[in-house]
């Protein structure tokens, strides 16, 4: 799939749920139970253990955008694209990444925070700026900063609910990076997997209503 089209079919599903767990075997079915929930967009960061071979696992799953998160060098990019990574997302904005990314035909979803390295990110060439830590500043912030600049496509991500994602996308959201209201990590370490796949269809159900009155 081309880049385009990966970053089409993303900001269509406008949900990417961020695994970040301690236990890799947990990895594979957390993000089964999010496709069963029609949450299909899943990024597994850096941060979890033997993260890229739990990436060239879940490459096998059909109908998956599959991203790696947490990326702060080239270096990881190509291991992750390698092993089946469809798109990047950083915490922090680094040309070098960006420029690999599009190297390989990835779209990447730029961390930043600030005014100005929201627009450095896109003027690096950000696919999306990913506005990180939202819940830091919240709502009010994301509106200040999409007021002069509301032609940079961004994506909150932090504090992200089934509760308040309405007002992130009513606010101009282009997609919503969602951690912990979907990778509920004592469900995910009671085996209750059904439960996740429950908040993964509460969370699309929300989104699809948000975006059908939008």
């Amino acid at each position: 799939m081309q880049r385009s089209a990966i970053l089409a079919a993303l900001l269509k599903t406008k949900i990417i749920a961020i695994i970040r767990l301690s236990n890799a075997a947990q990895v594979y079915p957390t993000a089964n139970a999010l496709l069963k929930g029609e949450v299909n967009a899943v990024e597994v960061t850096m941060g979890t253990p033997n993260a890229i071979e739990e990436i060239r696992k879940l490459a096998e799953l059909p109908n998956i955008l599959l991203g790696v998160g947490s990326v702060v060098n080239p270096k990881t990019v190509n291991e992750a694209a390698e092993a089946g990574a469809q798109y990047i997302v950083t915490p922090v904005s680094k040309k070098e990444v960006i420029e690999e990314a599009h190297r390989l035909g990835k779209p990447i979803f730029s961390g930043a925070l600030t005014p100005k390295e929201v627009l450095q990110a896109y003027e690096w060439g950000a696919d999306v700026v990913k506005l990180f830590p939202a819940e830091t500043f919240g709502l009010s912030y994301f509106k200040a900063i999409r007021a002069p600049m509301p032609y940079i496509p961004m994506m909150p991500t932090g504090g992200v609910s089934i509760e308040n994602a309405a007002e992130w996308l009513k606010n101009g959201a282009v997609c919503l990076g969602v951690g912990s209201a979907l990778i509920n990590k004592q469900l995910i370490e009671d085996k209750d997997f059904e439960r996740i796949t429950e908040l993964a269809k509460n969370m699309r159900n929300e989104v699809d209503k948000i975006e059908d009155a939008i």
